[in-house]
């Protein structure tokens, strides 16, 4: 019961996110994290807690809350990190102020070396430049009001700044409609080729990591062990009843062998793309175009309004390395949604400054550990 309380009541609250579920915070206290959860009610008071086992679940009085999760770093000092929050109506100009006051003295109480923030606080729409531009004056002035207050943006962004966010509101023909021809095309063509998509169990999970690893080698990308995955698709993949957060598979086949598969998370009427992976075998075929349109009528049957392909470049040119992901989501219909970031709190410049110096040095052996490891992963499927 206790997660569902905490998810009835982020899921209440403007901007709901999966990455601020009870779940989300499970999965990371199994790799170093201790989650806390944060609650401002409408009588002006303000809980936190790393537990809501005694919560009310009168869960309507709130009118923002947080997952903040914390991990000791140099040996006596604690960062603090609020994946997508805090949830609130950001526009609240007096909650605004009331929350931004609470977490900075959380902060400092806690001796942190620094809070990470990265709200979906939306600073335009459409890409930089282009006809299809719109700037969110609300959103420029939250920036403003957070550098005011000392808040600097974080050479660290843990999460995509940048994202295509799908209607799904409208009817399964206007949302093919609104993809561009190619994609609708190549949709199409995966059908004709003999390509079927089939929900994936658990028992499926072993192979998916393994392609997921063939994947991450051939493209170039970073991806942790096994048994992390293992921990987060599992947790997630539970019936989505009374609307806590769950995930499902989704797996392309040809002749019944399987060429490439997704992850759908779906939470508080939103859909998400998260994993993706594939093997070379029947690419022609275009099974990630048929995969996307089967995760969009699957998220869209399941009570969501948009489906979020999770990331899109910070420069809008070849010169991003996300360039050539950002062309295949842009032709399935997508909008271009441009959001704050992540922005740090640092009670302590000087260790704010030391951390900043030194992790990023870690975090490049760690990956390249990482890169090897997976490369025997794949080595030996």
């Amino acid at each position: 019961m206790t997660g569902n309380i905490w998810n009835e009541i982020i899921s209440k609250l403007p901007d709901p996110h999966f990455l601020q579920t009870y779940e989300w915070g499970q999965v990371k206290a199994k790799y170093g994290w201790v989650p806390y959860y944060a609650v401002w009610s409408a009588d002006g008071k303000f809980t936190v807690s790393q537990t809501t086992d005694n919560w009310s679940l009168e869960t309507g009085n709130f009118v923002a809350a947080s997952l903040i999760l914390k991990r000791t770093a140099l040996r006596r000092f604690s960062i603090f990190y609020a994946p997508k929050g805090p949830l609130m109506d950001w526009t609240n100009e007096p909650l605004r102020e009331r929350v931004l006051d609470d977490l900075q003295s959380f902060a400092k109480k806690q001796g942190a070396i620094f809070l990470k923030l990265d709200p979906d606080v939306v600073l335009g729409r459409g890409v930089p430049v282009s006809v299809d531009e719109v700037t969110e004056n609300s959103g420029q002035a939250m920036r403003s009001d957070l550098m005011r207050r000392g808040w600097v943006e974080s050479s660290d962004q843990i999460q995509f700044r940048n994202t295509v966010m799908v209607d799904l509101s409208a009817s399964e023909e206007d949302i093919l409609m609104r993809m561009k021809q190619k994609t609708r095309y190549n949709v199409r063509l995966a059908e004709k080729k003999g390509v079927a998509v089939r929900v994936g169990t658990v028992e499926d999970l072993p192979a998916l990591y393994k392609m997921y690893a063939e994947t991450s080698v051939r493209d170039g990308f970073v991806i942790r062990d096994e048994e992390y995955y293992m921990t987060v698709w599992k947790l997630f993949m539970q019936d989505a009843v009374n609307g806590q957060p769950s995930a499902v598979p989704l797996i392309a086949e040809v002749d019944n062998e399987p060429v490439a598969a997704i992850f759908l998370f779906m939470f508080a009427g939103r859909g998400y793309y998260v994993y993706g992976m594939s093997r070379d075998k029947h690419r022609e075929k275009m099974p990630t175009y048929l995969l996307q349109w089967a995760a969009m009528k699957h998220a869209k049957a399941h009570g969501c309004l948009t489906y979020d392909l999770w990331g899109a470049p910070d420069v809008f040119d070849e010169s991003d390395s996300m360039w050539g992901v950002y062309r295949f989501k842009e032709g399935l219909g997508g909008d271009v949604v441009r959001t704050l970031g992540a922005y740090d709190f640092a009670p302590s410049k000087f260790w704010y400054s030391m951390y900043s110096d030194v992790m990023p040095r870690v975090l490049d052996f760690m990956r390249s550990r990482g890169r090897e490891k997976t490369k025997q992963v794949v080595g030996g499927a």
